[in-house]
C-alpha cells in the first residue's frame, strides 16, 4: 500500500540533511580562513563557502512549503539551483586542499 505523504516527508528530511552537511563543509571550508598566517585567498574561499551554504539554506527554505502542501508542487528550478550550488561547492573544497 502507497503512503502519498511519506516521499514527501523523507524528501523534506533529505532537503534538511544536505543543508546541514553543507553547514559542515562551509565550516570546514572556512577554517584556514582562522588561521594566523590567513591571507587573502583564505577569506575570499571562506566567505564563498559560507555564502554558498547560505544560498543553499536559502533555496531549501523556499523549497519546504511546496513540500508540506497537500499535492505537493514540482520543484522547478530548485532542483538545479542545488545542484549547481552543490558542485560549487566541490570546486570550494578543491581549492582549499590545494591551498
Amino acid at each position: 500500500m502507497r503512503d502519498p505523504g511519506a516521499a514527501p516527508e523523507r524528501t523534506r528530511l533529505a532537503w534538511r540533511r544536505t543543508g546541514m552537511s553543507a553547514a559542515a563543509v562551509a565550516l570546514l571550508a572556512g577554517r584556514p580562513a582562522v588561521h594566523p598566517g590567513a591571507g587573502p585567498a583564505e577569506w575570499l574561499i571562506a566567505g564563498a563557502a559560507m555564502g554558498g551554504w547560505a544560498a543553499l539554506t536559502a533555496v531549501a527554505l523556499h523549497r519546504a512549503p511546496g513540500l508540506r502542501a497537500r499535492t505537493p508542487r514540482p520543484a522547478g528550478r530548485a532542483i538545479r539551483a542545488y545542484a549547481l550550488i552543490t558542485v560549487a561547492f566541490a570546486i570550494i573544497g578543491g581549492l582549499v586542499v590545494m591551498l
